[in-house]
């Protein structure tokens, strides 16, 4: 309990403060200064006002997002929402057409001074092509008046377990009717995560434990063309690429095996090299035509994806004594695991402006996806060559057309509401070649929406929202392949896999553009994650297996109260919440849908148990002098244990500090993340069957970053148009 003290008491500490400041400005009218909104309710979501924030200068957009209200980071690669499971990042509207990976690098390249605002949508409206509880980060750029030539370079050196260094350089061009925007990206990323792995049951146990090291490179980049053919016309162009090399991925694991019945212990040690090798390549067309003076537009996009995946793994099993010596080889495979993809998508939008406050959007998409996964798995020792169980050829095949409508009104000053509809018909089929494995589907969803949005006075706005979604599963894990961390410890892909289906519901409450209290609800048909299983193969081992596969239903309720204010002139900056939530599970699982020959007997795991669980998130920005080029970051943020499907997920909180300086066109950054190295993972499962499952993960956190970042040239230029792709929700699923 002694951890919540601090970060309970800092966030009544700042909510009691900030009553006694309202308070007081009240009684003090000549004090009073007129100043802009930073953080206001519209409609259908959540506006920073970054132009008028204190914290903007000298940073950049994915430091910025974290500065944002109900958007947190407990890492250095992924961004949260509040009671969301994904965000998806939209530019000016459009969402970005790059994988994950690369996206993140766009946003720690893309200076803060260049963004007007930043909109969290917790509950995207039927024209958004989101899946299950996504929200979306909409993030919209300044428009600048004046042609010629600025950018920024950015360079940085992260010290964890290993030491990585990234570099990037932006720049954008504009010339009377063309703009021109390109970014490249080079980085290493080497790291190390440490694993322990136990399982078995009152007869048998088994653990694992031991490094898995990862020494890799990456490029990406992008180049935008947006050509202004006259006053009601913009044509665009862009390409993103991103190429990822890993040089060497090294698992090494000591592995103990105790029957318990008769006290014999086998000892063993897995040691796994692999490398992998992984290309990006999207294009986008997109034309724009202005209908009229209200704001009417068209837009009609093209789009095609290419992504090649090929990794590579020898695994060996090494006979050892109780002092780790190495014995006898005892097996040794060679598993190939390429992934391609070829994606074409089309994409319709067209929003009407109509009189009496009135808004019509409707629109209609195409996306055509063919993948192609051709696993070998080759027995090394004992020298029998390709072994056709584990060896796939699966090919798969997807068509998804959809359409949608929306219908916006305003009824004044105090009421909005907001209605739509969306239908997404899911035409699939696979097969493995040569196995009696095929998946045909012809799945139709209708998927309605709902807002209601009420504001009685300028200090209070009610809203409500509703929802309904599917979530399919990525490409990559619909793949039949075993990727192995031991001999007889796995993680299996399903084809079988079916769409997760997703009610979501949402009820707000904003007080003074700054507090908010916040309830939301998911229930979820099909959900679908890596269940753990445990049985005996036809070799009589023991096995455990991570299927990714359907197990049943599951609700999710979170209520969150929170808030972001300046106080002190704008001296201390808070963004501080706390959530509590419950979850419910049920379901069962008992065997492995790809195991069409039977090789495991497999024992039922049945999943039926509510979770209740707290947590705290702290972003704190202190300004540290007079002329605003000194800034002190104090982050916390604390969830405690809960139930997921795995089982038992045990506390986790961190500590993140900063120091940040400008000077002139330079701005410096030195930043501590998990101070107290804390955030590491544990999960302890225990199953009725008395079968049990421990996973306990330290992928080393704490780290020292550092980071110069330089900014040239007009800094008035206009900003280009983003250009939207008509594949984006597919590149999603493609797993970079």
């Amino acid at each position: 309990m002694k951890t919540l003290i601090l970060p309970i008491f800092l966030l009544a500490a700042t909510f009691s403060f900030a009553q006694m400041q309202d308070s007081a400005k009240a009684k003090t009218i000549d004090e009073v200064v007129m100043t802009k909104k930073v953080f206001q309710k519209k409609a259908d979501r959540l506006v920073f006002d970054v132009a008028s924030s204190p914290i903007a200068k000298g940073s950049n957009a994915f430091d910025l997002l974290k500065e944002t209200p109900m958007i947190s980071a407990s890492d250095d690669k992924t961004l949260q929402i509040l009671g969301k499971n994904a965000v998806l990042i939209y530019l000016n509207g459009r969402k970005s057409n790059m994988s994950p990976d690369a996206v993140i690098e766009l946003l720690k390249s893309m200076p803060s001074e260049n963004i007007q605002k930043i909109e969290v949508i917790t509950m995207p409206s039927s024209e958004f092509a989101v899946e299950g509880n996504q929200g979306i980060v909409n993030i919209v750029l300044k428009k600048k008046p004046t042609d010629g030539l600025n950018g920024n370079l950015k360079m940085e050196n992260n010290q964890s377990y290993f030491n990585s260094q990234k570099a990037s350089v932006t720049l954008n061009y504009r010339k009377d009717k063309l703009g021109i925007s390109t970014n490249f990206n080079a980085g290493q990323n080497n790291n190390r995560q440490f694993l322990s792995l136990a399982n078995g049951n009152k007869d048998f146990s088994q653990t694992s434990a031991g490094n898995i090291d990862n020494f890799g490179t990456n490029l990406s980049g992008y180049l935008n063309l947006d050509f202004e053919i006259n006053e009601k016309q913009n044509l665009g162009f862009s390409y993103n690429n991103y190429t990822y090399r890993s040089k060497e991925l090294h698992t090494d694991l000591f592995n103990v095996l105790t029957n318990l019945k008769t006290g014999e212990i086998f000892r063993n040690r897995t040691e796994n090299f692999g490398n992998t090798k992984s290309d990006d390549h999207s294009f986008n067309l997109n034309y724009e035509l202005k209908t009229d003076d209200k704001g009417s537009k068209l837009s009609i996009s093209s789009s095609y994806l290419k992504h090649i995946k090929k990794e590579e793994i020898t695994g060996s099993t090494i006979e050892q004594d109780a002092q780790q010596n190495n014995g006898e080889l005892l097996k040794q495979f060679q598993q190939n695991i390429p992934l391609g993809i070829d994606n074409i998508g089309i994409l319709a939008d067209y929003v009407k402006k109509m009189n009496n406050d009135y808004t019509l959007s409707f629109g209609a998409s195409f996306n055509h996806t063919k993948t192609d996964s051709d696993t070998k798995f080759t027995n090394i020792l004992p020298p029998t060559g390709i072994d056709l169980n584990q060896s796939n050829h699966f090919l798969y095949t997807e068509k998804i057309p959809s359409a949608y409508i929306t219908l916006e009104k305003n009824f004044g000053e105090k009421w909005t509401s907001k209605a739509g509809f969306r239908f997404e018909k899911t035409m699939s089929d696979g097969i493995v070649l040569d196995k009696n494995i095929t998946i045909n589907r012809d799945n139709n969803s209708f998927l309605p929406y709902l807002s209601l949005s009420y504001n009685p006075n300028q200090k209070h706005n009610f809203s409500y929202s509703f929802s309904s979604r599917i979530q399919r599963p990525p490409f990559w894990a619909i793949a039949p392949n075993k990727i192995y961390l031991t001999e007889t410890n796995y993680i299996q892909n399903n084809p079988f896999a079916k769409p997760e289906t997703y009610y979501n519901q949402e009820l707000m409450y904003m007080y003074k553009n700054a507090y908010f209290l916040n309830f939301s609800h998911s229930y979820v048909k099909d959900a679908s994650e890596q269940i753990p299983l445990q049985g005996i193969n036809s070799k009589d081992q023991r096995v455990l297996a991570y299927i990714r596969t359907n197990y049943g239903d599951k609700q999710e309720m979170t209520a969150s109260l929170g808030m972001q204010k300046t106080f002190f002139k704008g001296i201390w900056v808070a963004n501080n919440s706390a959530f509590l939530g419950h979850h419910l599970y049920k379901g069962e699982v008992a065997e492995d849908p790809t195991d069409t020959q039977h090789e495991v007997t497999f024992n039922k795991n049945v999943i039926d148990y509510n979770t209740t669980f707290y947590g705290v998130n702290l972003q704190n920005t202190i300004r540290l002098s007079s002329k605003k080029d000194w800034f002190l970051g104090v982050n916390y943020f604390y969830t405690s244990s809960l139930m997921i499907e795995l089982g038992k997920l045990e506390p986790v909180h961190g500590l993140n500090l900063s120091l940040k300086k400008t000077m002139d066109n330079w701005t410096f950054n030195l930043q501590v993340r998990d101070v107290f190295h804390t955030s590491e993972i544990k999960i302890t499962g225990y199953q009725n069957n008395g079968d049990y499952n421990i996973v306990d993960q330290s992928q080393y956190r704490r780290r020292f970053n550092f980071t110069a970042t330089y900014t040239f040239g007009n800094q008035k230029l206009q900003k280009i148009r983003n250009i939207g792709g008509a594949n984006d929700d597919v590149k999603n699923r493609t797993g970079n």
